[in-house]
């Protein structure tokens, strides 16, 4: 998502925050405030504005007064003290809401609860959602340093919806060769989607997986019937800088933490993962993704694949460069019995995001669909976006 917003100071600068997959909006080609508390303010309420965007209402609501109380010096400036400079591809606003989130979760905000739908609450119905707000301001106020905690951590958002295009992706490699697949994937967070083949996915364009898999992508796939073939997934690897133990209660509050309270289909859709990770194993790396694929090697008999999702704007210049060379290297070495491919679903500039699949020995390069940045539903198509 881009959005461009008319000046609001005189400090003329593209500002980008580059987490629009953990639901964070880009901006570009705008003007930022220059006291800190306007700048931080203004960022509050765009990302109030692609969480409406994104369907969550209540965080679009809830952000939108954390907006103006931070201008009034209410609790949000008190939690946010000492983090007003933060670059705005740090999403301070989805750092301060996961850490309230935990708090719900793990039963410390009774009164917020009570209007979280991802523990059971019920959303009132009125304009602006001015309960919800209450009972937010007087958990932040209650519980600061607690909500504060979060602010040094990244977001991790291991969004279940995105193993659609994932699935989708490894139809058309396995329509190319029936092989057995070893599946890597960088900025992995839990590894979650690296269990994929364990889901189910459903829609006109076709299905994939098990019917009674406690995940289910229903409508999943929309758009041209994808080809035949058999996903078969031998091993799995992901990479990830700060990896998550989803089998941890830790790891597993964090990322529920980080959903959306008001999207209770995607909370669902968390819970079953965790499900499946408990019984279907992956090697989780503390790593670069450069890194990662460094150490990646093409296997006689098999396909290579190499996955990410909403990933790439958390990489620098040169993480970017460095990753493409080492892909292309790789890619390089494939034969027709080690074959290689690089999958991914990441945003374009020109709207939405494409699932692009790039397979060797060749190097043939397609785009087979494209998704919102949550992952559901995937519309299957050649040159669709």
């Amino acid at each position: 998502m881009v959005v461009s917003r008319p000046g609001c100071g005189r400090l003329a600068q593209a500002v980008s925050a580059r987490l629009a997959g953990a639901g964070a909006v880009i901006v570009t080609g705008v003007e930022m405030s220059e006291m800190p508390e306007g700048r931080t303010a203004q960022l509050l309420r765009w990302q109030s504005e692609a969480c409406r965007e994104l369907g969550s209402p209540l965080y679009g609501d809830l952000l939108a007064h954390a907006s103006d109380d931070l201008l009034a010096g209410g609790p949000t400036a008190d939690v946010l003290r000492g983090h007003l400079d933060a670059r705005p591809s740090s999403v301070l606003a989805l750092r301060m809401l996961g850490g309230v989130h935990a708090l719900v979760l793990s039963g410390q905000a009774p009164d917020l609860a009570a209007l979280y739908p991802s523990v059971g609450g019920t959303p009132e119905d009125e304009a602006g959602s001015p309960r919800a707000w209450a009972a937010l301001r007087a958990t932040m106020a209650s519980h600061c340093d607690e909500i504060r905690a979060w602010l040094d951590q990244p977001p991790q958002t291991n969004e279940v919806g995105r193993a659609a295009a994932l699935l989708g992706g490894l139809r058309c490699a396995a329509a190319e060769a029936d092989l057995p697949v070893r599946l890597v994937e960088v900025g992995t967070s839990a590894g979650l989607n690296l269990r994929a083949d364990h889901f189910r996915v459903s829609g006109p364009a076709g299905s994939e997986g098990d019917p009674w898999s406690p995940v289910v992508l229903a409508d999943g796939w929309q758009g041209d019937p994808l080809p035949a073939g058999r996903i078969e997934v031998i091993e799995r690897i992901g990479g990830d800088l700060a990896p998550i133990d989803p089998l941890t209660a830790d790891g597993r509050l964090r990322l529920t933490a980080y959903v959306w309270p008001d999207q209770t289909e995607r909370v669902r859709r968390l819970r079953g993962a965790f499900e499946v990770a408990a019984v279907v194993p992956a090697e989780l790396r503390a790593e670069s993704a450069p890194v990662t694929v460094e150490h990646m090697k093409l296997v006689p008999g098999t396909w290579t694949v190499l996955w990410h999702s909403i990933f790439r704007q958390y990489l620098s210049h040169a993480d970017r460069a460095e990753l493409a060379a080492r892909v292309a290297a790789l890619g390089a070495t494939a034969t027709a019995s080690s074959r290689f491919a690089y999958l991914y679903l990441e945003q374009s500039r020109a709207g939405g995001c494409p699932v692009t699949l790039t397979t060797w020995p060749g190097g043939r390069s397609r785009v087979l669909g494209a998704a919102p940045a949550h992952g559901l539903p995937v519309r299957w198509g050649p040159g669709v976006r």
